[in-house]
Parts: C-alpha cells; structure tokens; sequence
C-alpha cells in the first residue's frame, strides 16, 4: 500500500511537471517589472528618497516588444585592460571589457561593449554577471537622461541573448545619494530604445 501511495504521488508530480508551460516572452518581462516593483517598494532595499517611497505605486515601462530582444554574435576580448569606469560620484569601480556584442537594430549594426566588474568576480553569487550600460536617443525624452543598464551572463558560446525589455534605470535616477557608473562613449547609440524602463 505504501509503494502504491508513493508511485501515486509520482505519476501526480510528473504530471504536473508536463503541464507546466515554458514562461513566454511577455511573462518573463511581466516577472521581471514585478520583481523590479517589489524591489522599489520596500524600504529595506529602495533607492527611493523617502517622500517618494511614501506615494510609490509603479515603476514606468515601454511596452513589452519582442523585437528588442536579439541575438547578437559575441566576440570575447581576453586582454582588454581593468580600468576605472566613471561614475557620477567619487567612486571609482574596477571594470574590464568582456567582449563586443554585434547585432543589427532599426536597421543599424550596432557595437555594443560587454564589461564585468572586478569586485563581483570574488563573489560566487555574481561570478558570471556581465554589465552593458548604454545611452541611446530616448535619453533625457522618455528614458533617464543618464543612460539605462542591462544584466547579463557570460554566455556558453558566440552568441548572447540582449534584451532591451529589461533595460533598468541606475539607482542616480532616483536618489543623488548614489554613484553610478557613466556608460562609455563607445555604447552611446544612435537609435531609439523604446523597450524597457522609462523616465521616473
């Protein structure tokens, strides 16, 4: 009686398991501005200055567009310097280029530089993460003046996944208290990224 309890809850669990749907593009940006929005609202963990946190309901987003997810040829640049990325603060952060990603956009090939963040290769946690920060011609219009950023993860071959959908803006955007890193002139895109984050 207990083997056919167990194989019961088996056959139930797989079943389950095969009526589980793999997450849409939609749903995933959807979980991803939930995620963020959560992460505003609460007090612990908002970069929010405290009058805004009191009135917050909802961070702004473009409209999920699947077009602004591409696919772009990944060329790894093994000895490309550590250097200091500015910031708008004092702070300095280590970086160093981790590759060049190259896609077609608004039928322009773009360049975009890929950097890793030296303090984070220490931590298992975020041993893998990439950093695009970027500037495009929606800044200081819909988008933050100062540019948007994207997280990555260092990809398994010649290709990464780039999705604009989930371009966020730098806590700078919020709170003058904070100092974030300044996108380098060489990711400073001449289109329009209507995806992602817009102004606050």
């Amino acid at each position: 009686m207990k083997n056919i309890y167990i194989l019961f809850l088996l056959l139930t669990c797989c079943s389950s398991c095969a009526q589980e749907k793999e997450q849409t593009h939609t749903e995933e940006i959807e979980q991803f501005q939930y995620e963020l929005n959560v992460h505003y609202s609460d007090k612990k963990t908002s970069p929010l200055k405290p009058q805004d946190l009191k009135k917050f309901k909802s961070l702004s987003f473009f409209p999920t567009n699947e077009s602004y997810r591409v696919e772009a040829d990944f060329e790894r640049t093994p000895d490309e310097p550590v250097f200091e990325m500015p910031t708008s603060g004092d702070k300095t952060p280590l970086y160093a280029q981790y590759g060049i990603a190259t896609f077609t956009l608004e039928n322009q090939k773009i360049n975009l530089r890929v950097y890793q963040n030296q303090k984070l290769l220490l931590d298992p946690e975020y041993s893998n993460h990439l950093f695009i920060p970027f500037n495009d011609l929606t800044n200081g219009i819909e988008t933050y003046d100062a540019g948007r950023y994207i997280d990555l993860e260092i990809p398994k071959g010649d290709t990464i996944i780039i999705d604009f959908n989930k371009a966020y803006n730098p806590y700078c955007a919020y709170n003058d208290k904070y100092s974030c890193p300044i996108p380098p002139a060489e990711n400073n895109l001449e289109v329009k990224i209507k995806a992602g984050i817009m102004a606050f």
